[in-house]
């Protein structure tokens, strides 16, 4: 098979010494996920195009979807390719291959030509639209919106018969812009944002703060896994684990309720600023969209950014939420995304929309940012090549509707969400950001059922501790 490779035409626009590197580059980057894939797959670079051939016919739907998911291609056409003698053989080839499918269908030929020819392309167009003009009489040339478009490309001694056309991600190739540090949660957003940059051309790794335990840290890795196998699988990247329940608790403890949502991104993005120096990473990304939430005005975006010490980068900032979802679907990352909690790691009850940087230094001064050396310290990066081969077992919780005699039922939510709406089935009150580091002082003679109002993070905190060994746990979902 062979397959004509079009560079997007930003890349087209550049200066010769630019799109030559750019065109090297993303030669390179086919071979690197084409040879595992059919090991006779080669990548030849001409002036303003690429040519991939392979041999093996039964792999051609796995060749063009890596195609399709490579950055740098705008489209690339699937072509039959054989010699001719003169126009009258290149109307005859293409009568073989359209003849049946012109049938009562209306037709126009396009052709492009490359090399020194006795004809142009305006003339083989014409003579072979002509022809199977008389030589199908049902079919009829309309050049405007036709049923059918015959396209043809002449090269040198060569006719080229387009078979198919196929999209590509457009962008520019992987590596030729500088490298990243995307912030990933597993929602749509973060998934959405490091897409977004991957087919800009830069390699992405990932960031994920874990505030909601094993499960959490199991689905945001997957969404990672798979961003980078499907569209970024040339380069090797990392994915880079923090700890980040003790700061959440230190917030909830120790910060004004008003400010928690903007010193909470802005531990964030300290760590994540200490974790792209230190990697050599010039820009985080985030998938803040303005006005989103409360944290994502204007005035607390630029307080957010005022705590990091590399540049700040936000594809989505004018995006609808409705746009995000529907890129999401379109990528393939909305499954995992739709499996994952709505969560985050604090809930003011009048979270500022307008912060003030000297309350927030205030407030902040509160804070032990020992705990935020140590996250970053104890941060675990892996090659995300590993992350395949991790278990994603998570063990089966049993959730329960009744209570037990020996069952003891733990209310993990926030103290304020149990003080606007108490439970009365409730035995003890711990929050779920403290769970972790106070469930083994209990009696674990009882069995506990773990409680919040949508079960989201009981379930999360249910497998967290239950990967810790206690097997004393349940969810508990009361019916209505």
């Amino acid at each position: 098979m062979k397959y004509i490779v079009k560079l997007h035409p930003e890349i087209m626009m550049k200066s010769d010494t630019v799109r030559k590197r750019f065109a090297k580059v993303l030669a390179g980057n086919l071979r690197q996920i084409l040879k595992p894939i059919d090991e006779t797959a080669v990548v030849v670079s001409h002036w303003d195009y690429l040519e991939v051939r392979h041999k093996d016919l039964s792999l051609r739907p796995l060749i063009i979807d890596k195609m399709q998911c490579t950055s740098g291609i705008h489209h690339f056409l699937e072509v039959e390719e054989s010699p001719f003698t003169d126009l009258h053989d290149i109307f005859m080839q293409t009568l073989s291959k359209v003849k049946d499918s012109l049938e009562n269908k209306t037709f126009c030929v396009r052709v492009k030509r490359r090399g020194i020819h006795p004809f142009t392309s305006v003339q083989i167009a014409q003579y072979v639209g002509g022809g199977l003009n008389q030589a199908v009489p049902s079919a009829k040339v309309k050049l405007k919106n036709p049923d059918i478009t015959v396209k043809i490309e002449i090269e040198n001694d060569k006719m080229l018969f387009v078979k198919a056309r196929f999209d590509g991600m457009g962008g520019f190739p992987m590596s030729t812009q500088e490298d990243v540090l995307s912030l990933i949660s597993g929602g749509f957003d973060s998934g959405v944002a490091s897409y977004e940059f991957i087919r800009r051309g830069s390699r992405v790794h990932y960031l994920f703060f874990n505030m909601g335990g094993k499960t959490h840290e199991i689905g945001t890795k997957q969404m990672a896994h798979q961003l980078w196998e499907r569209y970024s699988s040339s380069h090797k990247v990392r994915f880079t684990t923090v700890d980040f329940e003790p700061v959440v608790a230190q917030i909830l403890t120790n910060i004004d309720d008003g400010q928690m949502g903007v010193v909470l991104k802005r531990m964030m993005v300290r760590v994540a600023s200490a974790i792209a120096t230190k990697n050599r990473i010039q820009a985080i990304v985030t998938g803040e969209a303005l006005g989103q939430v409360a944290s994502q005005t204007l005035t607390n975006l630029a307080m957010i950014d005022k705590a990091s010490d590399v540049l700040v980068l936000r594809p989505l900032i004018t995006k609808d939420k409705a746009d995000i979802i529907a890129t999401a679907e379109r990528i393939g990352t909305a499954d995992i995304a739709k499996s994952m909690p709505e969560f985050c790691g604090v809930i003011s009850k009048s979270p500022t929309v307008k912060a003030v940087e000297h309350k927030l230094i205030a407030t902040e001064s509160k804070f032990n940012f020992e705990v935020l050396k140590h996250a970053i310290d104890t941060a675990i990066t892996i090659d995300i090549r590993d992350i395949k081969h991790q278990s994603t077992d998570t063990h089966a919780i049993e959730t329960v509707s009744m209570v037990g005699d020996d069952d003891v039922v733990i209310d993990i939510r926030s103290p304020d969400e149990v003080e606007n709406d108490p439970f009365d089935k409730a035995d003890l009150h711990i929050a779920f950001y403290k769970l972790g580091g106070e469930f083994e002082k209990l009696d674990q003679t009882k069995t506990y059922l773990l409680y919040c109002k949508k079960g989201v993070m009981s379930g999360l905190q249910a497998v967290y501790l239950k990967d810790k060994g206690f097997g004393n746990i349940k969810i508990f979902k009361p019916t209505a």
